[in-house]
């Protein structure tokens, strides 16, 4: 099977984007080419994963579209094996409606995304543009680092002159993304920075390691970058969201991990951004994780975002004492958060939470950007609610 995917590719002079549409079913093949044909693509379609083989052996294509469920090799095994080979080839599962987990777990294995049956054409054409958008943008970005090699190579002082400028600016670009994300969402002025300076507060008593803490300030700073993908009506909605417009909000998580996790340094952070919205008890979103199958920093933040969500002005309710958001917490021990969070939470006494925020708020009105700040020794049923539209 690997002598298929091993062999040369050549090149294509067909201009329109190529996908390759793999189905055991003839008539969900010929309908999704139609389709795609008449919106600009050229279109090959197959029945099986061994014909999908043979084929990506011999032709370049822009996007592998594949169903999951096949027999023989499917749709999974089929993404492994070509991510093997071709590990730059897009592929965009499709599954079924109670297989989210799936779709969520072929994104986590490399897919670029998933869509769900019985298919919404729309959908499929808007995945498909967004596919190829990312695509080029990855190319773009390869380009670069090549580019990158070769100034390596040719001029190692200025390089290194370059990357410690980009490292000096680092934090404040990314502090800079957050702030922008802020700025449409009038109710969170603050709120990334605050939940990041708590979380690593947190994380530190818990004993986390720099590396932990690391992933952990930057999962919290760019938790709700997903949100950049909401439509405005939902994302600054002032009364309660619809169970439709829940829905279109819970995409958020997926949506920022897909914008992270093509990131090698973000990698880690990403998993926090996917996992933020999960309860201890396995009742959170969006696989429904629990206990120890949600990632450390994703407890650690859940503690820290909440604190933040109960102590602070927002649309939809009045901020609470840290005195009250602490009781509210505990009650809220093995359900929603991890006991041990919680315990290293309550450790802190609200006194101190308080002099923590009014020091990252003095540092935000001063224009600070300094992320270090979270790294420094800090001296001197209801939750429902809170987050109604998190």
């Amino acid at each position: 099977m690997n002598e298929h995917l091993s062999s040369p590719t050549p090149k294509r002079a067909d201009p329109k984007p190529k996908i390759l549409i793999v189905d055991d079913e003839p008539g969900i093949v010929k309908l999704l080419a139609e389709i795609l044909r008449d919106a600009g693509y050229s279109c090959l379609g197959c029945q099986s994963s061994l014909e999908a083989l043979r084929f990506i052996s011999t032709q370049q294509f822009d996007i592998v579209l594949t169903d999951v469920h096949m027999p023989g090799i499917d749709g999974m095994e089929l993404l492994r094996l070509v991510r093997e080979e071709h590990p730059h080839l897009p592929m965009v599962m499709v599954t079924g409606e109670g297989d989210i987990r799936v779709g969520v777990q072929a994104m986590k294995e490399g897919a670029y995304d998933y869509l769900l049956k019985p298919l919404n054409f729309g959908a499929v054409l808007m995945s498909m543009k967004q596919v190829l958008d990312r695509k080029h943008m990855e190319e773009e970005l390869e380009n670069y680092r090549h580019l990158l090699e070769e100034m390596v190579e040719q001029r190692t002082s200025q390089l290194g002159r370059a990357l410690a400028r980009i490292e000096q600016n680092f934090e404040e670009t990314l502090q800079a993304l957050a702030t922008a994300l802020e700025l449409r969402d009038n109710g969170t002025a603050g709120h990334s920075r605050r939940v990041l300076t708590y979380a690593a507060q947190i994380a530190k008593v818990m004993g986390c390691t720099k590396e932990q803490l690391h992933s952990i300030t930057l999962g919290a700073l760019l938790h709700d970058i997903g949100k950049i993908g909401i439509p405005d009506a939902i994302l600054m909605k002032k009364n309660s969201l619809t169970p439709e417009e829940q829905i279109v909000m819970r995409t958020h998580v997926i949506r920022g991990y897909n914008l992270l996790n093509c990131v090698a340094f973000l990698e880690e952070a990403a998993e926090v951004v996917l996992t933020h919205h999960e309860r201890f008890d396995g009742t959170g979103y969006p696989q429904g994780l629990a206990g120890a199958e949600i990632p450390l920093g994703a407890r650690v933040f859940a503690v820290a975002d909440t604190l933040d969500v109960m102590t602070s002005d927002r649309p939809y309710h009045q901020a609470t004492t840290f005195a009250a958001a602490r009781e509210e917490i505990n009650r809220q021990s093995g359900k929603q958060f991890d006991p041990d969070v919680v315990s290293a939470f309550l450790s802190i006494d609200a006194a101190t939470w308080e002099d923590i925020r009014l020091g990252v708020m003095g540092a935000n009105s001063a224009g600070s950007a300094d992320m270090n700040l979270a790294f420094q020794p800090y001296n001197g049923e209801n939750l429902r609610f809170f987050g109604a539209n998190a």
